[in-house]
């Protein structure tokens, strides 16, 4: 395989200088040669957007950093075919690496990808948790993949993302491995992993510790000029740690969701353990009814937070195609406030949820609170500290 320094290019850790025409150079002349690898191989180097090609590795190795700019004008917005950019989620539409309609891509080696995310807010707006305000600009994410395939995201480190750390939509075949993703818990909707309407990807061996949703499983209808199944997603492996969710499935204008396993987990700190969550206030206009949602495993799964450990929730007034078929196994929940919660609405109840080998001990008044629902199966369940 081909390999191009980005030193060779001109790149160099000069913190007044901003690397980008250099190491996008390096990217197109590897891509047009039949691909490589890019490597940093320069300590730390500054960049505005970048956008990976096919066939392109880019390589940052052990004790080399590739760091954002502070500048949102370094920043390229993602334009592609059939992506709405005026529905940009959180009003941003850009970020550090960009790739579209690109195969055979991946972002490797034991180095750091840093998104200098605290640039991106005003501090003087800290509340009373040290939190800043959201910003009114945008806030570039890290990544952002859309309609790529073959993509390999492997043992980097993923620092202080301004927004979603990383965004992947309507792509294929996604292998993300050993990677560790962190985030100043001063800023808003730092999520880890967005994965959106994305079918056969794998997540595994990964640490992630955010402000935001650990993992969010999508399938947003209103993003793209069509709407694609989010299916066939494995989860194993992982440490998670947040001050929000640590798995999300669903939000209120999705699409189908199914096909995916989530195993051998650990959700720490956090505020719910695992959410299905649909409320009025995520329901985009123009879309009726919410998303259809079945066929989901959880398996050797410890959670400990303070709120609600299993959230599977839709607010009276949303219609949704399903929530269904959602299989709980060998859980232990602790540490929290409130309970195990299923509640449908008046519009779709929640059904066939089965839970077997579930311990929970909680701090709060009630275990279990299950309503609007039906066929919902509790085996060899133990509940302590009620």
């Amino acid at each position: 395989m081909d390999t191009f320094k980005m030193s060779d290019f001109g790149a160099h850790t000069d913190n007044s200088k901003i690397n980008t025409s250099n190491i996008q150079k390096a990217i197109d002349t590897c891509n047009k040669n039949g691909g490589g690898s890019v490597i940093c191989d320069n300590g730390s180097i500054k960049t505005g957007t970048l956008i990976i090609k096919s066939n392109v590795e880019l390589c940052i190795e052990a004790g080399s950093k590739i760091i954002g700019s502070e500048n949102l004008e370094d920043y390229k917005d993602l334009v592609a075919p059939g992506f709405k950019p005026g529905e940009g989620i959180e009003k941003s539409k850009n970020a550090l690496i960009l790739a579209s309609f690109a195969e055979n891509i991946s972002i490797t080696g034991k180095g750091e990808i840093n998104g200098s995310g605290l640039s991106f807010y005003d501090h003087k707006t800290a509340d009373a948790n040290g939190k800043f305000a959201k910003p009114e600009t945008q806030r570039p994410r890290i990544i952002m993949f859309y309609r790529c395939k073959n993509i390999l995201i492997e043992d980097v480190s993923f620092v202080d993302s301004a927004c979603w750390t990383i965004w992947l939509m309507q792509c294929e075949n996604v292998c993300i491995h050993r990677i560790k993703i962190s985030g100043d818990k001063k800023m808003r909707n730092i999520d880890g992993i967005d994965i959106d309407a994305c079918c056969n990807v794998t997540v595994s061996d990964c640490i992630i510790d955010t402000e935001d949703d650990c993992i969010a499983i999508r399938s947003m209808k209103n993003l793209y000029d069509k709407v694609s199944v989010c299916e066939n997603i494995t989860l194993t492996n992982c440490t998670l740690k947040t001050q929000c969710n640590g798995i999300r499935v669903g939000c209120s204008g999705d699409g189908e969701i199914k096909n995916c396993v989530f195993s051998n987990i650990v959700i720490s700190e956090s505020t719910n353990g695992i959410i299905f969550q649909n409320p009025k206030y995520y329901l985009p206009d123009g879309i009726t009814i919410g998303p259809d949602i079945h066929d989901i495993l959880f398996d050797n799964i410890i959670i400990k937070c303070f709120r609600y450990p299993v959230w599977l929730f839709i607010e009276d007034g949303i219609k949704l195609k399903q929530l269904s078929d959602l299989t709980f196994s060998n859980i232990k929940i602790s540490y929290c406030g409130g309970p195990l919660l299923i509640q449908g609405s008046k519009e779709t109840s929640i059904s066939d949820i089965r839970f077997t080998n579930v311990q929970i001990n909680t701090g709060g008044e009630d275990a279990i609170l299950c309503q609007r629902c039906r066929n919902i199966k509790f085996d060899n369940l133990d509940i302590v500290g009620v």
